[in-house]
């Protein structure tokens, strides 16, 4: 029986007008734990488990249009298109954000690390920040002002 990989790639057939010539590759998706890349092969990338997305991943916990990869400002960005399990960079959910060389994207429950060079892709090699852009819902307003009070406050009072 022929194991098929867990991810798919469509590609168009202009990417593939001949033999002799390779298609643009604007980085790649590296799985964490192993496994063989993703290559990205356009500038705008729908990833999810249809088989009419550019890349197909065939896992259940991925939603059927689960995000979009693009390149934006010479870096890669991801937007989530409202999965139902989310889309993580770096361990944040997020619903929109940037997507830096060396960054880990969550898709579903399946990490990637973002392998790609920013002069390649009209980029500036170490201009940008690490930090992804968080989703607002991810903690409670309290909570994003540095409002919320963790520990409860000392009484005189004994606690039972």
């Amino acid at each position: 029986m022929e194991q098929r990989p867990s991810h798919a790639l469509n590609s168009s057939a202009a990417s593939r007008d001949s033999a002799d010539t390779m298609p643009a590759i604007y980085g790649e998706l590296q799985p964490v734990g192993g496994g063989d890349p993703i290559p990205l092969l356009k500038p705008t990338l729908v990833v999810g488990r249809r088989e009419s997305c550019d890349i197909v991943l065939r896992f259940p916990n991925v939603s059927g249009t689960h995000c979009e990869l693009s390149i934006a400002d010479g870096r890669w960005t991801v937007k989530d298109l409202n999965s139902s399990n989310g889309t993580k960079v770096n361990g944040c959910r997020i619903s929109e954000g940037h997507l830096n060389p060396g960054d880990r994207v969550s898709i579903g429950r399946h990490e990637y690390e973002v392998c790609y060079s920013p002069d390649s892709i009209g980029g500036v090699a170490g201009s940008f920040s690490s930090s992804p852009l968080r989703d607002i819902f991810s903690k409670s307003l309290l909570a994003s002002a540095g409002l919320e009070n963790r520990s409860r406050p000392k009484s005189g009072r004994p606690r039972s």
